[in-house]
């Protein structure tokens, strides 16, 4: 597992509720799309990154990390593996406090540097499942 209980619970409860999903799009088929809804019904704004910089779920998105003018507290990661470290150092530069990979985004030498530059990171985890069962 990368990512206990309690780092879970930090990334979810304590790190912030500005959330930029990578890789969402208005693709209501994709796994992102729905993941956003349930993380905008828990409070958290959602802010796309995706090369189209498409408006999804009311929320301006962005073509990169680099470029949303705002902080970020949370980089959640809809990428494939071999995309996904690349994803985890634009989070470090951008200044976000976690990292968060979905269920199948595995890249352990990304998480290694993520938490080696002292952010919370899960991988191979999903928020949307997560979330629900919080106390």
């Amino acid at each position: 597992m990368y990512g206990d209980r309690e780092t879970v619970r930090e990334i979810l409860t304590e790190l912030g509720d500005t959330w930029a999903v990578v890789g969402l799009s208005n693709n209501q088929d994709r796994a992102a799309y729905g993941v956003a809804a349930v993380l905008r019904r828990f409070g958290k704004r959602v802010v796309p990154v995706h090369p189209k910089a498409e408006t999804v779920h009311g929320e301006q998105g962005y073509p990169s990390l680099a470029d949303v003018p705002f902080k970020v507290d949370v980089v959640d990661v809809f990428v494939n593996s071999e995309l996904a470290g690349d994803v985890a150092d634009q989070a470090v530069a951008a200044g976000a406090d976690a990292v968060w990979f979905q269920l199948g985004v595995v890249d352990e030498a990304a998480y290694d540097r993520t938490r080696a530059a002292g952010l919370a990171m899960v991988m191979d985890r999903c928020p949307a499942i997560e979330i629900p069962q919080l106390p």
